[in-house]
């Protein structure tokens, strides 16, 4: 008898999300170019040699996409088991910077640590290692007490120790949007409003930079000499590009004039070189990313995965949000890197890790990714 077999159930296989994935691929590779763009001036200069950040930022960035590979396919259960060793290692690293032949000073902050012959920035993978942690630690439920006393204790060693209260902001207002995301109490956050402020006084008021941080801020040209250089030299290679900028590679700002030209301020090459029309296109291409993040983040299969893709997230998002602040004086300066765009191997590495984590997630999900 003729009988017609039903089909065969096709196999799925798990799918990233290859919006995700080429988003971050194309910001990497901008930002090489600028790395490259920004520095060569100040590479020849310091080295002889003008391929010499561009050299260095290309092997991180291959090493960046090692890891974003590995931690694509990596168990995401096995991530959830490390976090509090993991987290534990890194407040560990923060306080390594502070011993004499392993810590690396420079402007007075103690922000570098060396170790095997390379220099690493503990404060960038704290900010992941804590997302991991505080995921892991939310799943079950909200215990505001060791929150707070973890939070504060690491943003106080990072703001007053460390003198870099730039990745101090950053962390707390990580560590608050994953407090929040977890369904911590509204009037937790209106009993920090004051505390916030008071905090941040007196940050401020104990350090005579900060304080000209400020200055600089309410008036970036009160001493384009002085105290307020650094901004009024951003905003005039902001203000130089224009609509649509001088052209790759005709930035003058970048002839030693922009302060962390490579790394804070590289957005400031940017607007000066491709216009108010490149930086906005830049702009939208992290608004996309952050979109993405959060649509993997609705479609996480567990609570765990959802905090988690929240936080990386939120993570990467804030610190765009704060740098291109800065740059435009919004917010007075900071010293917070430009994901993916700055010069800088921890940061790139770190930041190209969370990306395989988020990629790792949106595989747990079989939902139209749009």
């Amino acid at each position: 008898m003729f009988r017609i077999n039903p089909p065969r159930k096709q196999k799925t296989h798990p799918r990233v999300d290859v919006l995700l994935l080429a988003t971050v691929a194309l910001l990497s590779l901008f930002g090489l170019i600028m790395v490259y763009d920004s520095s060569v001036v100040q590479a020849f200069k310091d080295y002889g040699d003008k391929y010499f950040y561009i050299k260095q930022q290309l092997l991180w960035i291959i090493l960046g996409f090692i890891c974003l590979i590995f931690f694509s396919v990596f168990d995401i259960t096995r991530i959830k088991k490390l976090s509090g060793l993991l987290f534990i290692i890194s407040c560990i690293l923060i306080i390594a910077v502070f011993i004499p032949g392993l810590g690396s000073t420079g402007g007075g902050a103690h922000r570098w640590l060396r170790l095997f012959g390379f220099t690493i920035q503990p404060t960038e993978i704290i900010k992941m290692t804590t997302v991991v942690f505080l995921a892991y630690f939310f799943e079950k439920k909200v215990d505001a007490k060791p929150f707070f006393i973890i939070t504060l204790a690491v943003t106080f060693i990072l703001g007053i120790f460390q003198k870099d209260l730039g990745s101090a902001i950053v962390y707390f207002l990580i560590a608050l949007s994953m407090y929040f995301a977890a369904g911590g109490p509204m009037s937790h956050f209106l009993a920090l409003v004051p505390l916030t402020i008071v905090g941040f006084i007196s940050f401020v008021f104990t350090s005579a930079y900060r304080k000209q941080r400020i200055l600089a801020f309410l008036d970036p040209f009160a001493d384009p000499q002085g105290f307020s250089y650094h901004i009024s030299q951003v905003l005039i290679a902001l203000g130089s590009g224009g609509w649509f900028g001088l052209g790759l590679g005709q930035s003058r700002q970048k002839f030693e004039y922009i302060p962390e030209v490579t790394t804070d301020s590289i957005f400031a090459v940017i607007g000066e070189e491709l216009g108010f029309m490149g930086a906005l296109t830049l702009i939208a291409l992290f608004g996309y990313l952050i979109y993405r993040g959060y649509k993997i983040t609705e479609n996480a299969p567990d609570r765990f995965s959802k905090l988690l893709a929240f936080g990386i997230t939120s993570w990467l998002g804030l610190q765009t949000v704060i740098n291109l602040a800065a740059m435009v004086s919004l917010i007075p300066l900071t010293g917070v890197p430009l994901p993916f765009i700055s010069y800088g191997g921890s940061a790139l590495l770190v930041n190209l890790s969370a990306i395989g984590i988020l990629l790792n997630i949106s595989k747990k999900t079989d939902k139209l990714k749009t």
